[in-house]
């Protein structure tokens, strides 16, 4: 069996001092997580975060900046996660689409609300990465560069 992780992207999108979360029934019940996903195979990073995004929020999402790459391992599941979190805005919403399966909706929420619900998080990353951005933390998006 060849071990390898799941790469993922995260989208933070503030908005007078909230942010742009999803609220998510998984599993271990209902969760909330920034929109994120799976990088899908012959797509970059960035068109990764764009999409996840719009499936899960419908919101168009225009990245900014990389504010970190965490790798994180989901030990009960024995799974590792690498992901890849951007910040940028939102520039409209499609208001008639469907969101992606297992989404309950996108809302928008401060930092202690989020620290208040911190039994909820899909992960410690939802908190880890926004206090990054609130840090200041930004990388150029030139860092990335895809090669085919």
């Amino acid at each position: 069996m060849t071990w390898s992780p799941h790469v993922t992207v995260a989208a933070i999108a503030p908005r007078a001092g909230r942010f742009l979360i999803v609220e998510e029934q998984t599993a271990e019940g209902i969760r909330l997580n920034q929109p994120a996903g799976h990088l899908d195979e012959g797509e970059s990073l960035l068109q990764a975060v764009v999409r996840e995004t719009q499936e899960e929020t419908a919101w168009r999402f225009v990245p900014a900046a990389l504010v970190g790459v965490y790798r994180w391992r989901n030990t009960p599941r024995g799974t590792t996660f690498v992901r890849f979190c951007f910040c940028g805005e939102c520039t409209d919403q499609r208001t008639h689409q469907a969101l992606d399966s297992g989404i309950l909706r996108a809302l928008w929420m401060s930092r202690s609300e989020l620290a208040a619900r911190r039994d909820q998080l899909r992960s410690p990353l939802v908190l880890r990465s926004l206090d990054d951005y609130l840090d200041g933390r930004r990388f150029p998006l030139t860092l990335l560069r895809d090669l085919d």
